[in-house]
């Protein structure tokens, strides 16, 4: 795994005990499957990009630490409940145990072929397929 962004490590640092073992598993599965990605805090969270569009990522809830994917509803691979009315799709845990992640590793393998364009949602008015959507 390579070095982990200060932003990043920071964000892990500030994390409550409960949230911190699982967002520290998230982090490994995720650096692990997209060593190539890029990735920063973005509005707040550790978010993974390619070419400038989210692909993934993690936030602290009250009650819970939410793993979103950006294209998620496109995914054929099921597991992620819809979030927001965009494509996105999530799942949240609670405990470290409860993160599958094999379940995880095959949702990223397809964040990197299955995206929706939100990097330029502005300019296409509305969000578009970027790869992988519908073929």
């Amino acid at each position: 795994m390579g070095t982990v962004p200060d932003d990043i490590r920071e964000f892990h640092d500030r994390l409550d005990a409960s949230a911190r073992p699982i967002c520290d598993l998230l982090l490994t599965t995720i650096e692990q499957e997209l060593p190539d990605a890029e990735r920063k805090v973005w509005h707040a969270h550790p978010v993974w990009f390619f070419d400038g569009n989210p692909v993934v990522g993690y936030s602290r809830l009250k009650s819970a630490v939410r793993l979103l994917f950006w294209s998620g509803q496109s995914f054929r691979e099921s597991g992620l409940k819809p979030e927001g009315t965009f494509q996105a799709a999530e799942a949240r845990y609670t405990a470290p145990e409860q993160v599958d992640v094999e379940a995880v590793r095959r949702w990223l393998a397809e964040a990197r072929d299955v995206q929706w364009n939100y990097r330029d949602i502005r300019r296409n008015r509305g969000l578009v397929p970027l790869r992988g959507v519908g073929e």
